[in-house]
């Protein structure tokens, strides 16, 4: 009898410790750590509103890319080899999804990237997909927006070199503005520079109505800084890569009025999922979320409705169902996965007004093809 009841304790201990480890690669610490910050506050929202699946606990796993690439690939084997993930949650910028989609692929572990949206990220992989909209369609809707809504006839792009993400969004920018008659002057830069002088001088002299930065927000608060310091009067447009409070932060003044392209804006709701996290973000938090943390929620989110689609937790059958998702009601919109693992959804134009991020525009996918 003693025995007996050993066994039933011994099966109720494994019982209450089973669940499911879902992985969050995320730069916590390092150049672009407000953006994994960021994330995670979404994760975790997410995770309070449906913290089991399958009738099993939920665990999430975190793992610190220190916003480096060889980071995000030893990051993400940790978790699949040591910690026995299903799926990752991540990462979170481009270069880093990529080195780390890598790892996922070879390993068959499905990939969810909320924010990554270098087409290079999902490109020939049937393991890694993303909630968010792809540089192509983000470059055509800031071409769009410049060109059609502002009036804009000659732009100057600053590039990150040493950034995908960089690379691609001015390509896509460039090509659609000169499609729409706009002429570009491309000047680079790369992550970390301070100084920016010689690039917004040469932009001054081309009569540039525009300075597009492909970048993220520490570099572009300091070309809107430097660019306003030398009398430069004109529009400036980045895409999410600016989507952090750090921007105002570092930027003040300086980047009050410029545009970028977006995900997502609390104050302007597209689903009904969209309110339910706004209210539950402030709860927790008692601030607006960023469209980082909604992406955050989101990727969340849909990783936990293909395993309930998928009804197990072997991780190829969770890809496939990731594949499956059509009209996912996410808090940035509806979200259809296509076969490549792309997020097809609208583009919203954002801005900064008295110093916070406002809704400017909406710009339908159907526009972008």
């Amino acid at each position: 009898m003693r025995k007996v009841f050993l066994g039933l304790l011994l099966l109720v201990s494994l019982s209450l410790f089973a669940g499911v480890k879902i992985g969050a690669l995320l730069p916590l610490t390092g150049g672009v750590s407000a953006f994994g910050e960021l994330v995670k506050k979404g994760i975790e929202v997410a995770f309070e509103e449906k913290s089991t699946v399958l009738g099993e606990k939920i665990e999430v796993v975190y793992m610190d890319t220190r916003s480096e690439k060889t980071e995000a690939a030893n990051g993400i084997a940790r978790l699949i080899d040591k910690e026995g993930v299903v799926a990752v949650i991540g990462e979170v910028i481009s270069g880093n999804s990529i080195a780390a989609g890598e790892i996922a692929e070879k390993k068959r572990i499905p990939m969810v990237s909320p924010s990554s949206t270098n087409p290079l990220v999902t490109q020939g992989k049937k393991f890694v997909s993303r909630v968010c909209f792809i540089d192509p369609l983000q470059g055509t809707a800031l071409a769009e927006f410049a060109a059609k809504t502002l009036k804009v006839k000659k732009a100057t792009v600053l590039t990150d070199v040493e950034q995908d993400y960089s690379v691609g969004l001015s390509n896509y920018f460039m090509e659609r503005f000169k499609k729409l008659g706009g002429q570009v002057l491309q000047l680079q830069y790369k992550s970390g520079d301070q100084e920016f002088s010689a690039q917004l001088s040469q932009a001054l002299a081309f009569g540039s109505e525009a300075i597009v930065v492909t970048g993220y927000y520490n570099e572009i608060a300091l070309v809107a800084q430097q660019a306003r310091a030398l009398g430069y009067k004109g529009y400036i447009l980045t895409g999410d890569g600016a989507d952090a409070p750090e921007l105002i932060k570092i930027g003040g003044q300086a980047v009050e009025g410029i545009y970028f392209s977006g995900h997502f804006h609390p104050d302007a709701p597209v689903t009904k999922r969209s309110k339910l996290f706004v209210d539950a973000f402030v709860k927790k938090y008692g601030v607006k979320p960023s469209t980082l943390s909604a992406l955050g929620y989101d990727a969340y989110m849909l990783v936990v409705e293909a395993i309930e689609r998928a009804k197990t937790t072997k991780p190829e059958l969770i890809a496939a169902a990731i594949r499956s998702i059509k009209n996912f009601e996410g808090a940035t919109g509806t979200i259809t996965i296509d076969s490549n693992g792309n997020a097809t959804k609208d583009v919203v134009i954002l801005t900064v007004k008295n110093g916070q991020f406002a809704f400017a525009a909406k710009i339908s996918a159907s526009v972008l093809k």
